[in-house]
């Protein structure tokens, strides 16, 4: 049975870094140009809210969060290799944020995820996020759905 470990540590992670290599080039290849859009909102610099699973000891999926407002943070970052996908992991990192973001007293967690990422919607409803407003600074981007969950 493959054991699922995760780590808390920064954007500094080499791991971190390779795993949202990947996702860079996937989403690039999901959205084309469109993308380019979208790669200056992605950037997490000097964060020390990273979560990285590790599937017997591979860096294998992460995630992070960044402050948004006093009360909310902003879920960034979220992928799984393709290779390790359908074994429970992005759930597990998801739960892992949010028990961090909790335990700094945050009091919701918001996020973006594109229209055709289906498999992510997926995952997001399951875990008791909900469509809102779009937020800046996705506001009339059309490939943009953006979600809430409350933490209290």
């Amino acid at each position: 049975m493959q054991e699922i470990r995760l780590e808390r540590t920064t954007s500094d992670s080499i791991h971190f870094r390779q795993l949202i290599y990947k996702l860079d080039d996937e989403l690039s290849c999901m959205y084309g140009d469109s993308q380019e859009e979208f790669d200056q909102f992605n950037v997490v610099e000097n964060l020390n809210t990273v979560v990285i699973a590790y599937l017997n000891d591979v860096p294998a999926g992460c995630g992070c969060f960044k402050k948004f407002n006093h009360k909310t943070v902003e879920i960034k970052r979220m992928y799984v290799d393709p290779a390790h996908r359908g074994k429970k992991i992005s759930s597990a990192i998801l739960m892992e944020l949010e028990s961090w973001a909790k335990k700094t007293g945050m009091h919701s967690m918001i996020l973006e995820t594109g229209t055709i990422q289906l498999p992510a919607l997926s995952l997001y409803r399951k875990h008791g996020f909900s469509l809102i407003p779009n937020f800046e600074p996705y506001i009339g981007n059309e490939l943009s759905i953006c979600l809430q969950k409350m933490i209290l």
